[in-house]
Formats: structure tokens, C-alpha cells, sequence
């Protein structure tokens, strides 16, 4: 039996799955050759290949110049610009604090008890040496006073009488030893009077002895009562005042009446440091400035030292006298004192590139004759910040490299820089 034409079509064409259903008809796929797939072969490869010799060969060839570079390089001498050391002026300007002081300062305590009287002066008076500032009312002292003249005046009085009794004795004893050669006087009664006078003419000492101890005392209760004015010891200025009229005054309670200071000319007093106060000289000028009045410089003169340095501060207190005619110049004022001294070394400027800081200290590079590197340790004096001053170490004739390198060595073979010459 022949199949039906329905089942002839479904065995030629399969039925579509939903993977194949497109919605149209794909066309037939294509048959290559061999011929054409080994061209497509050979084609590919000739593209990579050239591809890598357009990438490769490039870079081999820098890579080699570049290995022929560092054989070079490593073959020749780092280059390095060196410097040679400035020498700054032997003479070195400080600005330093200063305290302005009075040239003396003194403060006036009673030197005797009693009631203030009147004081005469007050805070801001120009005062001369011995003017009466205050007087001090002192009634017990000058009851005192009267005693010891009254006494005074009894001692003396005993004293004529101790010198009337030793005159009585002595021509006593003057008839005795007429009388005891005649038997009219025992030599008891000669030995008797004979006490007696000496014993009066001891009188006459003690007498003679009071009244100087009388005098004396009294001159002490007159020098106390020339304290009953309180005079000026120096010409200046009264910068304080406490005594009050009325007030009770007790010799040596520690209440000051007054204080006193001369102010022309003031003392300025600086502390110098260790490094320059050798070169402090006596009679060396200075300039003051102050804040205070600003543009005008007070012209002053070294005057002492103190010859030693504070154990704390490494310093040295200087003082400095600058005249004060008008006042102007306040005790207790902050001043800034400008001192040109001389070091005692010389200083040399490198610039601050050129500083080595590790564990071996502080240290430079210099270029020797050889143009071999060489580290020397330096003491800094001062840094600026661009440059670094340096007193010990190097000296003018050193070559200094202007920038410290990690790649620089001791013993490294350098070659140096020639600076190009200045334009005409």
C-alpha cells in the first residue's frame, strides 16, 4: 500500500521545532574549499607577524639604548654644583629684651616712733639730696631727751662733790704723815686716811665716767630726734607715698613712708648669651628702642657686667646707662637694646640645601682637590631658614655642594658643574 501524500510531505520535511520557527527561511549554509581555508590561514598569520615586529622591534631597540645609557652613565662621574662658603662681618648685630631700672632705688622706712607731723612731698616730686620729705611729732623721744639732760646735770653735780671729798682727803692724809713722825698720829690713823683718799679719788672716775656716759646717750637721743625729719638720701623722683598726717610711726615695723629713685640716667639691663660675652667691651655704645616711641632711638653706653653666667640661662646680665634728662624713660618699661658685638670666630653663610641630618649629626658635603666627596660635621650658629650660618667645620676655601643627594657617598668621584658665565 503506497503511503498518502500527507505522510509523503512530513517524512521529506520534518516537523518545526520552536527553536527552528523564524518566521523565514534560512538559506542554505556555505561549502568552503580547502584552497580557500589555508589562504585565510596564511593571511591571518602574516598580519600578527607583522603586528609583532611593528611592536617588538621598537622597544627592543630602546631598550637596548637605554642599557647602553646606564653603562654610560654608570661609567662617568655624578655632577654637582658646589658653592663656596660666604664669610659674613666679624661683627655681629643682636636685638635683645631689656628692663629699664632706675641708676639707684631706695625705699625710706621711720627711724623713730611717734605721730607724722606733715609730710611735704608726694608721688612725682623731683626731690634734691637732704630736702625734708616728711617731719615725725615724738613726744616720748623727747621726754627721753629731757631725762638724760637732767641726769646729765646730776652726774655732774656728783662729780664736784666726789672731787671736793677726794681734796679733803688728801690734805688728811697730807697732816697725818706730818704728825706720825712727832707722835701726835698713830700709823693706824695714817693707814686709814691713807684708804680713805684713794677710795675718794675712785669716786672722782666713777663720776667723770657717768657724766661721758650721760653726754653719750644724750647725743643718741639727738641723733634719733634729727630722724624726726625724713630728708632725701639723693636727688630724684618720689615714686611712692604711705605716711598719712596723724598717723602713728613705729621705728623699724616695716611700713615704708616713701620710696625714691633716681632716673637720669636709667639702667637698661640685658642678658646677653654665652656665645657672644666674650666680646662685651666696657664703654661699647648701645641704641635703645621702645615701642613707646617709635622711630626715636635713645643712645646708651656699656657701663659693667656682671662678669659671670646665670647657671639657668647661659647668659650674662649687662647693664646699660642711657640719660633720661626729660623722663621719658619709665622705670619698669620693656625696652629692646641693639648691641653690635665682635664674635670670636669666624661665621660662614652655605645655603641650607646643602645640610646632611642623620645619625652621624650634622654634617656637609665638600668636593676635595681630587673632586672626591667628602663629609666634615659643622656646628650651626644660626639658621635662617634659606641659609645656615656655621662657625666651625669648613673654612673660605672648602667647596660646598649646593644640594645634598642620598646618591652622594663618601669617597664618590664627582665631576663639577662649571656655572655659565654671566650675561654682557
Amino acid at each position: 500500500m503506497s503511503p498518502r501524500p500527507d505522510q509523503t510531505e512530513a517524512q521529506t520535511h520534518p516537523p518545526a521545532t520552536p527553536a527552528d520557527d523564524l518566521g523565514f527561511d534560512l538559506p542554505p549554509p556555505a561549502k568552503f574549499s580547502k584552497t580557500r581555508i589555508v589562504a585565510t590561514v596564511l593571511v591571518a598569520a602574516g598580519v600578527l607577524g607583522a603586528a609583532f615586529v611593528a611592536a617588538y622591534l621598537p622597544r627592543r631597540s630602546a631598550r637596548t639604548d637605554l642599557e647602553e645609557e646606564v653603562k654610560t652613565t654608570q661609567g662617568s662621574a655624578l655632577r654637582v654644583d658646589v658653592i663656596a662658603p660666604k664669610i659674613l662681618s666679624s661683627d655681629r648685630a643682636l636685638l635683645l629684651p631689656g628692663s629699664i631700672r632706675p641708676l639707684q632705688e631706695t625705699v625710706m622706712y621711720p627711724r623713730v616712733s611717734g605721730y607724722a607731723r606733715k609730710w611735704l612731698v608726694d608721688i612725682g616730686d623731683k626731690v634734691k639730696q637732704d630736702q625734708v620729705l616728711a617731719e615725725i611729732e615724738t613726744p616720748e623721744l623727747d621726754m627721753e631727751l629731757a631725762q638724760a639732760q637732767a641726769q646729765l646735770a646730776q652726774a655732774q653735780a656728783g662729780l664736784q662733790q666726789a672731787q671736793a671729798t677726794r681734796d679733803l682727803s688728801k690734805s688728811l692724809l697730807d697732816r697725818s704723815k706730818q704728825l706720825v713722825p712727832e707722835g701726835v698720829a698713830t700709823q693706824q690713823e695714817l693707814d686709814q686716811r691713807q684708804g680713805q683718799a684713794n677710795i675718794d679719788a675712785a669716786s672722782v672716775t666713777v663720776a667723770q665716767a657717768t657724766i661721758r656716759a650721760q653726754q653719750a646717750n644724750i647725743q643718741r637721743l639727738r641723733n634719733l630726734k634729727a630722724f624726726a625729719k625724713l630728708t632725701a638720701p639723693f636727688a630724684g623722683t618720689i615714686t611712692s607715698r604711705t605716711i598719712e598726717i596723724g598717723a602713728l610711726v613705729s621705728a623699724g615695723n616695716g611700713t615704708p613712708l616713701f620710696s625714691i629713685a633716681a632716673t637720669d640716667p636709667v639702667r637698661v639691663f640685658v642678658a646677653v648669651p654665652q656665645d657672644v660675652a666674650p666680646s662685651v667691651k666696657l664703654n661699647a655704645p648701645a641704641r635703645v628702642t621702645l615701642r613707646e616711641f617709635a622711630g626715636q632711638p635713645f643712645e646708651g653706653t656699656i657701663v659693667r657686667t656682671s662678669g659671670a653666667l646665670d647657671p639657668v640661662t647661659r647668659t650674662m646680665n649687662t647693664q646699660v646707662n642711657v640719660p633720661n634728662p626729660d623722663g621719658k624713660l619709665l622705670i619698669g618699661m620693656y625696652a629692646e637694646v641693639s648691641l653690635t658685638l665682635p664674635t670670636p670666630h669666624k661665621i660662614f653663610e652655605v645655603p641650607a640645601t646643602a645640610l646632611y641630618s642623620d645619625s652621624q649629626g650634622l654634617r656637609i658635603a665638600v668636593v676635595t682637590p681630587e673632586n672626591k666627596i667628602h663629609f666634615v660635621p659643622i656646628t650651626i650658629e644660626r639658621d635662617t631658614g634659606a641659609t645656615l650660618h656655621i662657625s666651625t667645620g669648613i673654612d673660605e676655601n672648602v667647596r660646598v655642594v649646593k644640594l645634598a643627594s642620598a646618591e652622594l657617598t663618601e669617597g664618590t668621584a664627582v665631576e663639577v658643574l662649571v656655572p655659565p658665565p654671566p650675561p654682557s
